[in-house]
């Protein structure tokens, strides 16, 4: 047990308060809770990753809750390098099974999170999950108050208070409720991916109802390059399965959403369904 705590002690110094978790299992709740004001956290090169406020679980199977609780001020967080992650105030979520709630509550104000290189991706009070399977709710509840997400590179994806699944499948609901408000979420590549106050599935399975409820104000979100796709206060889903509702209340006042390439696409206050 003592080498538990020192193990997860070391590692939220390392990456600005926060909890990595790579090829574990775990056997009870992952809580993290963090309060990082006018701070730096920088990762680069190849594959690099910088976390701030977040957790992020690969290759891992944990029995009980994951919860993160973040309080982000005034910082930056940047990932350079292809292949790059920059997460703050968020939950990201690889190859992992999670038997329990997924809960993610966060306020990110006057920050930037950066994240440079080819199919790099930057998350600001968000949850993102690949190839994951959750049994219990996927919860994200975010505050993001005058700050930047930026993720540049081809097949990059910016995510800002938004729920993004990829390959998962989640037996129980998913709850996106996000306010945005003066903030700029931006994807620079070809088949970039933004995403501001929006529930994003791809090649997913949910048996449960599916809810965006998000407030939206004086922001942009922006993806730029061929096929690429900007989704705000939206519910998009593609070659995915849901057994339940979808319901999108979703409200977006003096914003600007998006979608610059050949075959992109732009959700605003939207349900697009492929």
């Amino acid at each position: 047990m003592k080498k538990t705590i020192i193990a997860v002690a070391v590692t939220m110094m390392m990456f600005g308060g926060s909890s990595a978790f790579a090829a574990s299992d775990v056997k009870g709740k992952i809580s993290n809770r963090s309060n990082v004001k006018g701070s730096a956290n920088v990762a680069i090169g190849k594959g690099s990753t910088a976390n701030m406020g977040s957790v992020q679980i690969k290759n891992s199977k944990v029995r009980g809750k994951v919860s993160n609780k973040s309080n982000v001020k005034g910082s930056a967080n940047v990932a350079i390098g292809k292949g790059s992650t920059a997460n703050m105030g968020s939950i990201q979520m690889k190859n992992s099974n999670v038997k329990g709630r997924v809960s993610n509550r966060s306020n990110v104000k006057g920050s930037a999170n950066v994240a440079i290189g080819k199919g790099s991706t930057a998350n600001m009070g968000s949850i993102q999950m690949k190839n994951s399977k959750v049994r219990g709710k996927v919860s994200n509840r975010s505050n993001v108050k005058g700050s930047a997400n930026v993720a540049i590179g081809r097949g990059s994806t910016a995510n800002m208070g938004s729920v993004q699944m990829q390959g998962s499948n989640v037996k129980g609901r998913v709850s996106n409720k996000s306010n945005v408000k003066g903030s700029a979420n931006v994807a620079i590549g070809r088949g970039s991916t933004a995403n501001m106050g929006s529930v994003q599935m791809k090649n997913s399975r949910v048996r449960g109802k599916v809810s965006n409820r998000s407030n939206v104000k004086g922001s942009a979100n922006v993806a730029i390059g061929k096929g690429a796709t900007a989704n705000m206060g939206s519910v998009q889903i593609k070659n995915s399965k849901v057994k339940g509702v979808i319901t999108n209340k979703s409200n977006v006042k003096g914003s600007a959403n998006v979608a610059i390439g050949k075959g992109s696409t732009a959700n605003m206050g939207s349900v697009a369904i492929e």
